[in-house]
Parts: C-alpha cells; sequence; structure tokens
C-alpha cells in the first residue's frame, strides 16, 4: 500500500509540474507579441466593436474557435481599462440561424455604441444597453445587445434591420452618432449597382438604431469602412472628416451627415504590408478627447504558434495642415509608457563611420520602444539593426538621405527631411515592427520573422551623424498578469 502511495504522489507530482510548465509558457512563445493583443489560440482578424463604457475599453474581433485558419466567424472579447493590458472574456457573437457553415450567417465584422437614451428599450437598471452592429454573411445586417456592460449578449428579435441583398455584397457596418444632424450614422461597404466599379461606402442614417434610410454612396472603397472627425492641430477651431478604407487610406473632406466630400485624393495612412481593417474607438469620454485606432496586421505568420494574428499597438489620430495640404498623423497611445522598463538615453552624440563603437550596444532586449530624433549633418545614411546578433545578422531599418527614404523589411517609402532632422519613434515586438517617422506623418507597420538576437546596433555611412536624443525602452509583457494565475 505504501509503494502505491508513493507511486501515486510521484505521478500527481510530475502532472503538476507539467501543467505549471505549460500555464507558465503560454503568452511568452517563442513568436508570441508580448504588447500586442492576441487571443490565447486560434485564428482572429479584423477589430470589431470598439467601444469605451464605464470604465473598460471593449476589443471585439473576428475569431475562429475551432482553428487556426480563417472561417466560421465568430466575435471574441476582451477589455482593458488602459488599452494596454488586456483581459479575455468569452465569446460574444455567435453564428446566426445556428449556422455550422464556414461562411453562411456567420458573425462577420461590425462595431458598437453605447445606448444612451435606452432607444432599444432593453436597458436593466444603470446600466446603459450596449448595441453591436455586425454583418451576419449573406443573412443581412444585424443587431446584437448587452444589459451587463458586455458580459452577455442577445440578439435582436427583428433582425435583420437591413436585409440581405445578393447583388450588393454589403457588410462590416460602421455607426455612429452624428451630433449635428441628431441622427445616426451608419457606413456600409457595398456595391451601389451590380457592377464591381461601384464598390464602395453607402451611408445610412437612423433615429431609433432598427429603420435605416439610405442616403448616398461613394465608389472607390472595399471592405471595413471608418468615418471621422478630428481636429486640425495647427488650426484649433478647424474639423475634417476622415474616410477610412479597409487597407487604411483615407479621404480628407466634409461630412452632412448624409453625404461625404472629399477635399482630397486618396492617401495610405500605413506603408507596410500587414495593416488591414482599421476601426476606431466610440464613446471616448470628451475630457479625454481622443480619437484612437486599432488594425489588424494582416498576413503574419506564427509558425508553430497556437494562435494566428496581431493586432497593431493602439494609436492616436490627428490631422494636420501642411504647405502641401492636410495630412493624417497617427503615433502610439501614451499608455505605452505603462509597460516601460529600464531606459537608455542619449543627447547631443556624434556618430562616425567606420569606429566600432555601437553606443546602443548595453541594450538587450527583445521588445523595444524606441524614440530618437537625428541631425543629418554629412551622413550618406543611417538606422538601426533590430535584433541582431553576432551569429545572425539582424533586420535593417534604413534612411537614405540622398534618396529621402525610409526602407525595412522590403517596404521602401518617401520620407522628405524637415530642417536636414528625422525623427523615428519605432516599436518592436517579438513579431513585428511598426514605425513612425516625423511625428506620426510616415507609419510602416510589418510583421518579421526575427532572428535570436536581442542586440541594437545603431549606424551611420559616409558621413557624420546627429543624435540629438535617443531615448530606448525595454517593454514589460503585457500578459504577466496572466501568467502569474
Amino acid at each position: 500500500m505504501r509503494y502505491l502511495l508513493t507511486v501515486f504522489w510521484s505521478v500527481l507530482l510530475m502532472f503538476t509540474v507539467v501543467a505549471k510548465d505549460k500555464k507558465e509558457e503560454l503568452y511568452n512563445e517563442k513568436y508570441r507579441p508580448q504588447f500586442h493583443f492576441t487571443p490565447e489560440k486560434n485564428w482572429h482578424n479584423d477589430p470589431n466593436g470598439l467601444v469605451y463604457y464605464d470604465g473598460e475599453y471593449h476589443l471585439f474581433y473576428q475569431y475562429n474557435p475551432k482553428g487556426t485558419e480563417w472561417g466560421y466567424m465568430h466575435w471574441g472579447h476582451a477589455v482593458s481599462n488602459d488599452l494596454v493590458r488586456w483581459q479575455h472574456l468569452p465569446v460574444a457573437i455567435y453564428p446566426d440561424n445556428n449556422s455550422e457553415d464556414k461562411e453562411l450567417c456567420t458573425a462577420f465584422s461590425g462595431s458598437a455604441i453605447v445606448d444612451e437614451h435606452n432607444l432599444l428599450k432593453k436597458q436593466k437598471g444603470d446600466n446603459k444597453t450596449l448595441v453591436a452592429f455586425y454583418t451576419s454573411q449573406k443573412c443581412g445586417q444585424r443587431i446584437a445587445y448587452s444589459t451587463d456592460k458586455g458580459r452577455t449578449w442577445e440578439k435582436w428579435e427583428n433582425n435583420p434591420v437591413i436585409p440581405f441583398d445578393e447583388k450588393d455584397d454589403a457588410r462590416d457596418p460602421k455607426v455612429f452618432w452624428h451630433n449635428d444632424s441628431r441622427r445616426w450614422v451608419m457606413v456600409l461597404y457595398r456595391k451601389n449597382t451590380v457592377s464591381d466599379s461601384s464598390k464602395g461606402i453607402s451611408f445610412y442614417t437612423s433615429e431609433d438604431l432598427v429603420n435605416w434610410q439610405w442616403k448616398s454612396h461613394i465608389d472607390g472603397f472595399y471592405e471595413c469602412p471608418d468615418l471621422v472627425k478630428l481636429k486640425v492641430t495647427n488650426r484649433p477651431d478647424e474639423y475634417k472628416w476622415v474616410l477610412f478604407d479597409g487597407d487604411g487610406s483615407y479621404l480628407i473632406g466634409s461630412f452632412d451627415g448624409e453625404k461625404f466630400t472629399p477635399e482630397t485624393s486618396k492617401m495610405k495612412s500605413d506603408f507596410g504590408a500587414n495593416y488591414y481593417a482599421t476601426q476606431t474607438w466610440s464613446n471616448i469620454p470628451e475630457n479625454d478627447g481622443r480619437t484612437i485606432q486599432i488594425a489588424w496586421m494582416r498576413g503574419g505568420d506564427f509558425p508553430e504558434m497556437p494562435f494566428k494574428g496581431q493586432m497593431s499597438f493602439p494609436c492616436e489620430l490627428s490631422v494636420t495642415k501642411f504647405s502641401f495640404g492636410y495630412k493624417l498623423m497617427r503615433t502610439p497611445i501614451k499608455e505605452l509608457e505603462k509597460i516601460h522598463g529600464k531606459q537608455y538615453s542619449w543627447e547631443n552624440k556624434i556618430l562616425i563611420p567606420g569606429i566600432n563603437e555601437n553606443k546602443t550596444k548595453n541594450v538587450d532586449s527583445d521588445c523595444l520602444h524606441i524614440k530618437g530624433e537625428f541631425d543629418l549633418k554629412t551622413s550618406d545614411s543611417f538606422g538601426f539593426i533590430i535584433r541582431h546578433s553576432k551569429k545572425i545578422p539582424g533586420t535593417e531599418i534604413l534612411y537614405s538621405v540622398k534618396r529621402g527614404t525610409l526602407s525595412v523589411l522590403g517596404t521602401t517609402v518617401p520620407l522628405p527631411a524637415v530642417n536636414n532632422k528625422i525623427t523615428l519613434e519605432i516599436l518592436v515586438d517579438r513579431s513585428s515592427i511598426e514605425i513612425f517617422a516625423n511625428g506620426g506623418q510616415t507609419v510602416i507597420s510589418n510583421c518579421f520573422f526575427p532572428a535570436d538576437g536581442k542586440e541594437i546596433v545603431l549606424f551611420t555611412y559616409g558621413g557624420e551623424l546627429g543624435v540629438e536624443k535617443l531615448d530606448l525602452y525595454e517593454l514589460k509583457s503585457i500578459w504577466e498578469p496572466e501568467k502569474k494565475k
């Protein structure tokens, strides 16, 4: 008997140790982003239903609970009180009609709002109703609602609010309150005629969130629209509307509650290969005042990982008027400072080519926040080598002074110097690099497969580079609280 008890406790201890090791490995896998959102496991893509309510930012997302491939779409769900550390919640929205099909009646993309005036008549107690608008694929535009701050969801009994039309391919409703016209507005991707050339965005209005009237249409857009009103930073009394396409490209113009009038040509908000399905949070408090956007980093691969896909890091949007016209600016939200770790700083340094002095040699981390201001002086080109090691070269970020271009991971974009200076803000995670140049005028977001190294090298070729200011921060994992459970 004593022998059997000994064997029993030994086996139990072995399983306990194995389980503990697996739990501590979760969220610390080789290619697991440490400060970008990912689900625990399985496929995810577009951000959906971004809404702030009662101290929580809600992030819903396209999610396949069956595996790491696209299909069988549900709405996954997470909440945060700072947009940095996320708490996973149960799946919020399931396919309609008990569908088990890979596409039919599955919960495609959409948005969410707070029903402040109880238009749906669903409010219970003091909690306002959260209302999600989503595409039930080939089953129309539909509503789901929550009366318990997003913890559980029910489908609107009279769905769909916009019936399915096989001719228009409509999907991805973004709903917001238009204060000037005192009505709700929906921007919806669809074809306005049977011709593919009419693919674009239609504008609908409603006074009760249920009955929607078509008002206008603009061609030349595809999927996941968003429309936001932004203050012009250097013209305090001026506002512009920005209309986004699925790939993050945008028009700047005016909107009267029914029709969008462009004032610019279409421009790119991100030049990387992995930026898609942008969406902004609704209901952010007026005393905050920011417009905050996130996107799916489409096309990223994560070998042997239990999950597939990651979000970009949340960014604040603004519009600035330059001599050449209006332009969208995008910068990482200030809450990134919450996960700053060890800091390295340099000021008023001169980097000389050919001298074996790597000023950043003491930095040793796979997750970094880099902020630098550089005087080009006589340099022909300069940049960083990220995740470098003595055995395997890292990933190069290169600014060419002669060409006026910034290059990384196969992407090259124009970047004119301003008074012979360049500023760079760089976010490095285990599977992505995001670069915000010249105050967010030019942004590149790319996924990558980094080498195993953790070194970072700052270099210049052809002449001297002035390092006016350079701050590097090691970043802590946002998943640490979950790993301690």
